[in-house]
This record gives C-alpha cells, sequence and structure tokens, in this order.
C-alpha cells in the first residue's frame, strides 16, 4: 500500500486538526496510505499514534456512514472484532487477580455440559488458543446443511447457542497443548466464564472493571437491544459495484471473540493504562506477554491449511493472552488484529520504543494491519524520535 506523495488539499485543512500534541514530532505526521480514503465522503479510517504516553497523531479520514455524512473523528466508535480479545483477556486476568479465578480451573469445572475432554481445556489453553475446539462459525455451516437453523445477520447466532454447538461436539480438534490454532470459540466461551465467575452480564462486567475506571466511556460491549453506540461508525464492503453497507453478519452478535465497539480517545486511555498498569501490576500482566509453548516445549505455528484468520500458514506464531507477540523486524511487538463485517482494525505496541499505532477502518478494502504497521515505522525516523522517549526505529 503506497503512500500519497502529498496531502489532498482538504486533508491539508482539516484532517491532522486531530493532532493532539504540541510535541515538534506532530509536524511530522504521516502521509495517508493510499486507498484509505479515496474521498471525504467514502467510509474510511482513524489513526492513533501515542508514544510515551502523549498522543501524537488521532484523527479520521472519511464518514461514519454514507447515510448521516458524519466525518470520522477521534471519538467515531467502530467495532473492533478481535481486538476485543484483548479486553476479554483482561477481565480474565482481573478475576484471576481477585483470586475467584485459575488459570488451570477446567472448562469442565466452569462451563459443566461437556464430554469428558474439558476435563484437560484449562482457561490458560483457551486464552492462549491452544484448546483444540472446533471453529464454532464452521459448526454453523455444518448444522444449517443438516436442516438446522440459518443464521443470518437479522438472526444472529448468540452465545448460549455458540456453547451449545461446542457441547454437542464428541471430540477436540487435537488434544490441548498440543497445536496452536487461532480460536474464536475459546474466547466466546471466556466471555461466558467471566459472567458466571463474577455473577454479572460479560458487558457489564467489562464496563465496572475496565472501561469506567479508565474513563472509556464512548466503549461498550454493544448486546442488541439492551444498549446503543454513541458516534457510531457502520462498515461497508468493497465489491465489483463499489462498496455496499455490511456492518452485521450472522456472527456479529457474540461477544467474547469480537463484540466491542471503542474509538481514538478511548483506546488512548487503554494505551496509558497499559503503560501505568493501572489495572494490574506488571507482575501480574506479564503472563499476557509471554508467548505459549506447545505441552512438549515446541514452537507453536500457524495450522498448515489458510483461511480468513489464518495469517501465515505454517509458519511460527507468538501469542500470549489477548495478543500476538512476534517481534517486527527484531523489535518487540505486541498487537492484534481484526476482521469482521465491514470492519477492519488493528493496534500495534512497541514497548521497547513506548510507541502504539491504532487502526480503525469501517471498510473492507483496507489492510489495518499495514496502515498500523507503516505509522509505526514512520514515526520512528522521525528527527528526534531517539531522543524524546524512544529508542531505536524500525527499519
Amino acid at each position: 500500500m503506497p503512500f500519497l506523495p502529498d496531502l489532498p488539499r482538504w486533508l491539508r485543512g482539516a484532517a491532522f486538526a486531530g493532532v493532539l500534541c504540541g510535541n515538534a514530532l506532530a509536524a511530522n505526521a504521516p502521509p495517508v496510505p493510499l486507498g484509505v480514503v479515496p474521498g471525504a465522503r467514502s467510509p474510511g479510517c482513524a489513526l492513533l499514534v501515542r508514544r510515551g504516553g502523549h498522543t501524537l497523531l488521532a484523527a479520521g479520514y472519511g464518514m461514519r456512514s454514507l447515510g448521516s455524512r458524519q466525518p470520522l473523528d477521534a471519538h467515531s466508535n467502530f467495532r473492533l472484532a478481535s481486538v476485543s480479545k484483548q479486553f476479554t483477556a483482561m477481565a480474565v486476568m482481573l478475576l484471576v487477580a481477585d483470586g475467584r479465578l485459575s488459570y488451570d480451573a477446567t472448562l469442565a469445572d466452569l462451563l459443566p455440559g461437556f464430554p469428558d475432554y474439558a476435563r484437560r481445556v484449562t482457561v490458560r489453553h483457551l486464552l492462549t488458543h491452544t484448546a483444540g475446539l472446533a471453529d464454532y462459525e464452521e459448526l454453523m455451516e455444518l448444522e444449517e446443511h443438516a436442516g438446522g437453523p440459518a443464521y443470518t445477520p437479522q438472526n444472529q447466532i448468540q452465545d448460549a447457542q455458540v456453547l451449545e454447538l461446542l457441547q454437542r461436539q464428541p471430540a477436540l480438534r487435537f488434544e490441548p497443548g498440543s497445536q496452536w490454532a487461532y480460536s474464536n470459540s475459546a474466547y466466546v466461551l471466556l466471555g461466558l466464564i467471566v459472567g458466571r465467575v463474577s455473577a454479572l452480564p460479560f458487558e457489564a462486567f467489562l464496563t465496572t472493571r475496565i472501561f469506567a475506571p479508565l474513563g472509556m466511556h464512548g466503549t461498550r460491549l454493544f448486546v442488541r437491544g439492551r444498549n446503543t453506540v454513541a458516534a457510531r461508525a457502520y462498515g461497508y464492503a468493497s465489491g465489483a459495484t463499489g462498496l455496499s453497507a455490511a456492518d452485521q453478519s450472522s456472527t456479529s452478535a457474540t461477544q467474547g471473540d469480537g463484540g466491542i465497539y471503542s474509538n481514538l480517545a478511548d483506546l488512548a486511555r487503554w494505551d496509558d493504562a497499559l503503560e501505568r498498569h493501572t489495572l494490574l501490576a506488571e507482575s501480574l500482566m506479564s503472563p499476557a506477554y509471554e508467548p505459549v509453548r506447545l505441552a512438549n516445549g515446541g514452537q507453536t505455528r500457524w495450522p498448515e491449511v489458510g483461511d480468513e484468520d489464518n495469517l501465515a500458514p505454517g509458519e511460527p506464531v507468538a501469542y500470549g493472552y489477548g495478543w500476538f507477540l512476534d517481534p517486527s523486524e527484531g523489535y518487540a511487538r505486541r498487537w492484534h488484529f481484526g476482521t469482521t463485517s465491514g470492519f477492519r482494525s488493528a493496534i500495534m505496541r512497541f514497548p521497547e520504543q513506548r510507541l502504539t499505532t491504532v487502526a480503525l477502518c469501517n471498510r473492507t478494502d483496507v489492510d489495518a494491519r499495514e496502515v498500523a504497521l507503516r505509522l509505526a515505522r514512520h514515526y520512528m525516523r522521525v528527527p528526534g524520535f531517539k531522543d524524546s522517549g524512544g529508542e531505536g526505529s524500525v527499519r
């Protein structure tokens, strides 16, 4: 995705008004990635850059929706998709810190009703994608082909139905801890576990223990009919005839794997909390940043068969609790991506450089991971970066 050599006139006049810091680095705002916003009246992206606890860039490019014509800004709420998993993991870690949950607790004890294999599946397996559970989206298709319910954007599958589907499976895909496979099923179950252990609806636990304490007042786990999303960005898909509305899918109602909406201003507060260890002491947070190893001590790898959630078939992967931990060109990195109907998202945190970049997009023809990574590369090259809080640079 090449960068525009010069900003369009409308961007020069307004887009970077969202730069919130007077730091000299802000004067070196990056050019907008080509293809992110072909026009001011199209869906687009909101971009965040933070370094050392300071916001360098928080700006929107494009519109929240084609119907409202409201511009994207730092308070526009996007569906985070799988970027939500770090919040689900934090909820689990808070319960562990409370002494109400253990990483070694078994699925059989926490969510009764599974076959005996659930006695071998632990919370740690669920957090690290090593549990071996079936993919609930594949099970949805199999059930429909067998004459079961047809799930649609209007008739969305709910967490309780995901649980029922998984509990009917006679076996795991693999022995827990023996392989790694990205698992939305595991994170749906983690959301249910948080609700059961805390005796609160999952969205209420997230609000009372994470969002409200951090001042993330625009962020919420969206539950249709129970709450609303203010300043909401709506999703669009790219096709042969251009962009079309694609805000919801048959799986958009599941919670722990990707149901959170948030905005740049709130994610800046989240970044600050991670930087300062506001919610959890550093020692309690450290397991999230330790790459899981297989039970035999071996390296975790992406499955050999590629799909939408398989970024690098057969290649090594590093994952902790809700965070990918693969380095970028030799630099430590904590990151995640999100892909869902109408939305693409990514967060990149470079702890040694104290640099964070976020890309939230309400269109599917933008690679948010690449945008967030290129933002990081740009800011690490800005003159004065090394002497003003960061170290090194991404090549």
